[in-house]
């Protein structure tokens, strides 16, 4: 109370329901709180590592006939500006 002497001011009591806010932040919580999990999600922007791994793989030589690679170097510049 040696603080609240320092300065002019009035100490009032208000009941419970008169002052909802204060009484529900000072009653102690019945039930036990939930537990929640967090989630840890790890978001990896690799798309254009899986590109270039899968125009490596389609330009092999046992590939070449299965599919198209043709413009194939001209994607592999646009995401790695090489």
């Amino acid at each position: 109370l040696e603080l609240l002497s320092d300065y002019d001011c009035d100490i009032r009591y208000y009941l419970g329901k008169g002052n909802v806010v204060a009484d529900a932040l000072s009653r102690k919580e019945r039930k036990p709180p939930l537990r929640v999990r967090a989630l840890v999600m790890i978001i990896g922007l690799d798309l254009p590592r899986k590109i270039l791994n899968a125009q490596t793989e389609a330009r092999k030589p046992k590939n070449i006939k299965k599919e198209d690679v043709r413009g194939i170097g001209y994607l592999v510049i646009a995401i790695y500006g090489l």
